[in-house]
């Protein structure tokens, strides 16, 4: 019974700090893709609200440089108009004075009812709001009454500067066109030149106006001029003007202002002074905002799907991380399954294997003291034999929570496998006490009776515990677990239902497992020498006993149930200790090296019994990992295959998961070898190990074997039937053949041939048995024929 598996380092994190840390993390993640849904909302909108904003920016800007331009036209409009009207009057009036040079400059003045005739000319036919006949100095020169010039006297003074230009610009015109002017003077030359007019626009009155010059009489060239004269027009662009301005550019409700009090929905654009650039005024108007129009319109849809698309997000975070929750629990479900038993719910070897391996590391530099303890259930054999497994693993069960009830909470308790268990149990400070009290108890409560099947049947089995001290046996894990095991076996040699402390001097040529092993030994020699070609009768060995290999046949999941083949177990019928099963020898065979010749010996059995069977059926071998790594292994097989006459397609080798997980290299192409020849290969009691999907794709399996545990499931637990539903769905997809172990009941004979399983095996068939009691393939013409598959030589 040597603890194997102490060596597998095992990297797993404690699975309530990892759910808690993966949670937090998930919550960030979750945290940060709500705020990154939320930010690309909002951006949206806020892009939508900016592109608003910018188009309405924009069309202001547009509207405020269209006002402008147009004001300017006017101006331009102005200046051009009564340009026109002066040439044209003056060549209606004064034709003699424009064609002749020596007409005399009295002819060039016009009387004041003239000069009243063209300024009511100038508002009748041109619409001018004012208009007046003016000397140099801005003197009128026209029939007024007295309003008309009382208000004109209130204009005169900012006539002044403008009459000065358009007499500047006159007298320059001549002297302007001999030599390059500069920009001004090109622009006053230019007026001068093409009608002799100056418009500005300045403030009369409080109001924007926009003012207009024209010399209306000017002597032929080279001649005195008596006395010049002007025109002088005014009009108002807060009226009429403003309202022609405002239909022709669509200015919604424009106003003038003397100060900017634009309202809220309203913009003010600011007229400055043609001469000075002051301010005159301010045109305000309700702006078209196309913009804010469009955004006005696709808001309430704006805010509907934004409304929508967070409602679905928040759905999806919702469901998303409900989902990371359950894959959470999912993962923390696995890894509980990783590192506990099945069947009992207690840590398994790996679990147990990190805890000790704490547990040593902790004590090395400390005075605790801890110890490890092994249990093995004492005729627990007998009672799967009797009752079933059903039974077996009602008791298994029963016996882990008797066990457990007795420990303190600090200490582990765990399933090795079958009927043994491990205990750990740490700062035992007074061993000399605490010990005895603990392993007493359990062994007591391990002796009480065990009601099995609902008070059917009763089993009493007793169990046996061998502890050692830790640091006190040694530092070593191996060491200390081959010193429990030596004092279990004490236990057991001294009558069962007891518990020994390992002491050195048990290892005295008293070592369980040396002894054991030797035994063994010598009984392989044995059975190897009576097989060879020159085999002595007489020998002088000792005698141990036997090997022996029984059968357990494999049924067809189909009408009438035939048997497919069968499954080798071997046996080893000793001397002084009865038919040993497997479980007694075989970690001795691997400690000591023998398995390889154990196992030879099994494939050679079989193959030679299986010859004798019919044609279709099979015979299945245990193969052990340590026969997989022998790289002339399938070799080996061709030459027993050879020997026997079996033909390949009917071997098929049985293997455990840990043996493709070891060495996956060398047995990839072992396995690769032996199948290029028509050997089938199954996988032994899937699902119960490191199961991993790629083994059977990679190493192409022709046979996956469900374990009993998950059978015994069936009609108590729904976990079961959801495991052996999913394995035989994957077979059948993948076209794998599944045989199910541990068929005890017709019900779980017709469930399991309903779900899909190509074969089963089990008590309600057969119980393994010699090869002289196996009668499932006798032919029908001979009775001598024996149709069985092996199955398992080395299991």
């Amino acid at each position: 019974m040597v603890f194997r598996g102490l060596g597998l380092q095992i990297v797993l994190p404690s699975s309530s700090n990892t759910f808690q840390q993966s949670w937090i993390a998930s919550g960030r993640i979750l945290f940060l893709i709500a705020v990154s849904g939320l930010g690309a909302i909002g951006l949206v909108v806020l892009s939508a609200l900016w592109a608003g904003t910018e188009s309405d920016a924009a069309a202001l800007d547009r509207q405020r440089q269209l006002v402008n331009a147009r004001l300017r036209e006017q101006v331009d409009q102005v200046a051009h108009v009564i340009g026109q009207f002066g040439n044209g009057y003056l060549a209606r009036v004064y034709p003699a004075a424009l064609s002749t040079e020596g007409s005399s400059g009295l002819d060039a003045v016009l009387t004041a009812a003239a000069g009243s005739a063209i300024g009511q000319t100038a508002m009748s036919a041109f619409g001018y709001d004012q208009a007046f006949v003016v000397d140099e100095k801005a003197q009128l020169l026209m029939l007024a009454d007295a309003q008309t010039e009382k208000r004109y006297r209130w204009m005169r003074p900012l006539f002044l500067p403008l009459i000065q230009d358009a007499r500047f610009g006159v007298r320059r015109s001549t002297a302007l066109n001999e030599r390059t002017p500069s920009s001004m003077e090109a622009r006053l030359a230019s007026a001068a030149h093409s009608n002799r007019a100056l418009a500005n626009l300045m403030r009369l009155e409080g109001r924007p106006t926009i003012v207009g010059v024209v010399a209306i009489n000017e002597a032929a060239g080279g001649q005195r001029q008596p006395m010049r004269q002007f025109l002088i027009v005014v009009r108002f662009i807060d009226g009429a003007a403003l309202d022609e301005l405002s239909r022709q550019q669509g200015l919604n409700g424009a106003r003038f202002a003397r100060t900017a009090d634009a309202d809220e929905n309203e913009v003010a654009f600011q007229i400055d002074a043609t001469a000075n650039g002051e301010p005159i005024g301010f045109i305000v108007w309700r702006p078209d905002l196309p913009g804010s129009r469009v955004i006005g319109r696709l808001m309430p849809a704006l805010s509907i799907a934004a409304l929508v698309i967070a409602i679905l997000f928040s759905v999806l975070l919702v469901r998303l991380r409900r989902s990371l929750g359950e894959l959470k629990k999912s993962e923390l479900h696995a890894r509980q399954l990783a590192l506990h038993d099945v069947l009992t719910d207690l840590p398994n070897r790996a679990l147990f294997a990190m805890r000790f391996d704490e547990c040593l590391a902790e004590t090395q530099n400390s005075t605790e003291r801890s110890a490890v303890a092994l249990l093995d259930l004492d005729r627990f054999k007998a009672v799967n034999d009797t009752f079933g497994h059903a039974a077996g693993d009602e008791l298994i069960r029963m016996a882990a929570e008797r066990i457990r009830s007795l420990l303190r909470p600090g200490d582990t308790l765990a399933r090795l496998g079958g009927d043994e268990f491990a205990l750990l149990l740490r700062d035992i400070k007074d061993h000399d006490h605490v010990l005895p009290a603990i392993c007493e108890a359990i062994v007591a409560e391990l002796g009480k009776p065990f009601p099995l099947l609902r008070g059917e049947a009763v089993a009493r089995v007793g169990g046996s515990i061998g502890v050692t001290v830790v640091p006190d046996a040694g530092r070593n894990a191996d060491d200390i677990m081959r010193y429990a095991d030596v004092a279990l076996y004490e236990a057991k040699m001294g009558g069962r239902g007891q518990w020994r402390l390992y002491s050195p001097s048990m290892d005295g040529g008293r070592n369980a497992r040396d002894i054991l092993k030797n035994e063994l030994r010598e009984v392989l020699a044995k059975g190897m020498a009576s097989d060879g070609p020159h085999a002595d009768p007489v020998s002088n060995r000792p005698d141990f006993g036997s090997l022996e290999v029984y059968y357990q046949t494999v049924h067809r999941a189909e009408a009438g149930y035939a048997a497919s083949g069968a499954e080798a177990l071997v046996r080893w019928r000793h001397s002084q200790r009865g038919l040993l099963t497997p479980a007694s020898f075989i970690p001795v065979a691997e400690e000591g090296g023998l398995i390889d010749a154990l196992g030879f010996w099994v494939l050679r059995e079989a193959c030679r019994a299986a010859c004798k069977w019919p044609e279709d059926t099979f015979v299945a071998v245990n193969v052990s990992p340590a026969q997989l790594r022998r790289p002339n292994f399938a070799e080996e097989v061709f030459a027993v295959l050879e020997e026997s006459g079996l033909q390949p397609s009917r071997l098929e080798l049985e293997l455990t998961e840990s043996s493709l997980i070891e060495d996956n290299s060398d047995v990839y192409t072992v396995l690769k070898s032996l199948r290029s020849r028509g050997v089938q290969v199954s996988l032994d009691d899937f699902g119960t190990g490191f199961s991993c999907l790629s083994h059977l794709l990679r190493f192409d399996i022709d046979r996956i074997k469900i374990d009993r545990s998950f059978v015994s499931q069936l009609g108590t637990k729904a976990n079961g039937a959801a495991i052996i539903g999913a394995i035989v769905a994957l077979s059948r997809n993948l076209g794998i053949s599944t045989t199910a172990e541990g068929v005890e009941t017709d019900y779980q004979r017709d469930f399991l041939a309903a779900l899909g399983c190509t074969d089963l095996q089990g008590y309600f068939f057969s119980k393994p048995v010699p090869i002289g009691e196996l009668d499932s393939f006798r032919k029908a013409e001979s009775a001598a024929g024996l149709l069985t598959t092996a199955r398992g030589a080395v299991a």
